[in-house]
């Protein structure tokens, strides 16, 4: 029986990644470009590498009744289920129910913008989008018309090139990360040559009742249990692995669209009894 060498295949993507976040970092000197430039080469890697059934983009979210997230460095968001993407001089406008996963992306874990540090403010980005209105609707599942499922938690996340942090330990990471609570909670983020990471919350249950109250009551009760780091020589493969886990077992299938929750802002409505 022939083998491949798993370890050598994973090393190959390792490097391959290191390498492209490396050359933007050297060699591009104007700050917006530098941005631009990252967060182009975390889309394609993450487009290279997911199924299909899931697209990436820079986007800003919206609900049914009009509200908007921040501007997101990355979305990852449903490409079968969901009917309508707007795209409007070059930005995406992708509904909430569509959205499965949000990252902020920054070169180094260690910075700020204005009085807020990158984590704190990756924080408010993924808050952004989760305090959005979802209503999911009815939908068919072997023949069977099913009632709306509960919703789904949207995935939020950090990815940098570096960690020049002091000491260059958890410590500080951890401490950042678990001032964050709530609808600002991260989920899981990866530092190119220092490590992935993710986090583990108290209670680790889905969530199991239907409705915004009960999406938003799950997120009010879950509290910082540990942060588990990866090797530094793993790091993109194990940040890859964990939000996989996160999107087919965690997550699975978004909730079905209310379609007529968009229309009513415009007087219209689809047929339901059908």
């Amino acid at each position: 029986m022939n083998q491949v060498n798993l370890k050598q295949l994973f090393k190959g993507l390792q490097q391959q990644m290191s390498a492209q976040l490396n050359t933007n970092r050297e060699f591009i000197d104007h700050p917006g470009s530098k941005g631009d430039a990252l967060e182009n080469a975390w889309i394609e890697w993450l487009r290279k590498y997911l199924p299909n059934r899931y697209c990436v983009d820079k986007a800003i979210v919206i609900d049914h009744e009009g509200n908007t997230s921040q501007q997101l460095d990355i979305v990852i968001y449903d490409n079968w289920f969901t009917p309508f993407i707007f795209n409007q001089n070059g930005f995406y406008y992708i509904p909430a129910e569509g959205v499965y996963a949000v990252f902020e992306v920054k070169p180094d874990i260690q910075g700020n913008v204005g009085d807020k540090n990158y984590i704190e403010y990756a924080g408010e980005k993924i808050e952004s989008v989760r305090i959005l209105k979802r209503e999911a609707a009815s939908f068919i599942n072997g023949g069977h018309k099913s009632s709306p499922r509960p919703l789904t938690k949207i995935v939020g996340g950090i990815l940098c090139s570096t960690n020049t942090f002091t000491h260059q330990n958890n410590n500080t990471i951890e401490k950042h990360i678990k001032a964050l609570d709530n609808l600002q909670s991260i989920d899981l983020g990866c530092i190119a040559d220092y490590g992935s990471f993710y986090i583990d919350y108290n209670p680790n249950a889905e969530i199991t009742t239907a409705g915004q109250d009960a999406y938003l009551e799950f997120y009010s009760n879950r509290k910082f249990n540990k942060i588990k780091f990866s090797n530094a020589d793993n790091s993109f493969v194990t940040f890859f692995m964990q939000l996989t886990r996160y999107l087919q077992q965690a997550i699975g299938t978004i909730p079905a669209i209310n379609l007529n929750a968009y229309l009513k802002n415009i007087g219209e409505e689809v047929d339901e009894q059908i």
